[in-house]
């Protein structure tokens, strides 16, 4: 039996595999704000899975913990987890201490690309394109994460593709995250919905002519997100996930209508089906926890 943690901005979702990686068990807690708040959640969550399976933390054949910021997967600590309230945490370091097992930390958008992966049966390359408050991938080849030298592989939202656009958090002007992800529609698209990419829809769907614009701008950014990860890596399939997935084939119809627009005017691209390379993560399935589960081993 494996132990999975997705550590998320407001909750916790964690899970027991079984030997044939099925869900075996599953909790949801709220997750504490700061350092010592991230770690206790993170106790809370392997002893209640505990209790559902018979098992103490020295019971599992291994626990892995996905959590959100830069993350050194040698020495487990966490940077810059700013909805954590994380500066810099020894998260693996603490949580090993508190159960008296090693722990394996990994990028959660890396986590849930392990559980996609996994989930979905697939085989060959594969990339998680992770459309939530920012934009990231995580990249899976012959069942295993692709990192890259330091880590960084897969932040692709940080590609600038207008210079003259808005500035980005990480201090580039016009990258894809500013046009293709949640922050970016709320800040194009201000509204009091709580899910301001509802709203965009919901107006786009009215006739708003500002609306449609921002609309297809989100569209073309993520078909942008899925031809870099195609020309640079050749991964077989990109699985979006995220806050922005629930959007479902009302998203993805709008992201083949441009792949399908490029395809016209490009024999090039055409001959790379890239319309039948992307697919939406199952709703519901939780692909981060069940990542991290994997990742105790990856």
């Amino acid at each position: 039996m494996r132990l999975g943690i997705d550590i998320g901005g407001t909750k916790t979702d964690a899970v027991a595999v079984d030997e044939l990686g099925a869900l075996a068990q599953r909790v949801r807690l709220a997750t504490g704000f700061g350092d010592v708040a991230v770690v206790e959640t993170a106790v809370a969550a392997v002893s209640r899975l505990g209790e559902l399976t018979g098992l103490a933390p020295g019971g599992f054949q291994s626990i892995g913990i996905g959590v959100p910021g830069m993350v050194d997967t040698a020495s487990g600590d966490v940077a810059h987890a700013v909805n954590l309230g994380l500066e810099r945490l020894a998260l693996g370091g603490m949580l090993a201490g508190r159960l008296g097992v090693g722990v394996r930390v990994e990028n959660d958008v890396k986590a849930a690309a392990l559980g996609a992966h996994h989930l979905l049966g697939l085989t060959g390359t594969m990339a998680f394109l992770n459309l939530g408050t920012g934009m990231a991938a995580g990249i899976v080849v012959d069942g295993r994460l692709w990192r890259g030298s330091t880590g960084i592989a897969g932040e692709i939202g940080h590609l600038p593709v207008d210079p003259r656009g808005a500035l980005c958090a990480c201090g580039q002007h016009g990258c894809l995250e500013t046009v293709a992800s949640g922050s970016g529609v709320a800040r194009q698209w201000p509204t009091d919905d709580p899910l301001p990419v509802r709203a965009l829809f919901a107006a786009a769907a009215d006739g708003d002519r500002e609306a449609r614009a921002v609309k297809a701008r989100l569209a073309a950014g993520i078909a942008s997100a899925v031809r870099v990860l195609v020309l640079t890596v050749d991964v077989g399939t990109v699985v979006i996930g995220g806050g922005l997935s629930h959007l479902g084939e009302r998203l993805l119809g709008d992201v083949h209508e441009v792949l399908h627009d490029w395809e016209r005017t490009s024999p090039f691209l055409a001959s790379l089906d890239l319309p039948g390379r992307v697919r939406l993560v199952p709703e519901g399935t939780p692909v981060a926890a069940l990542g991290a589960a994997l990742v105790g081993e990856n």
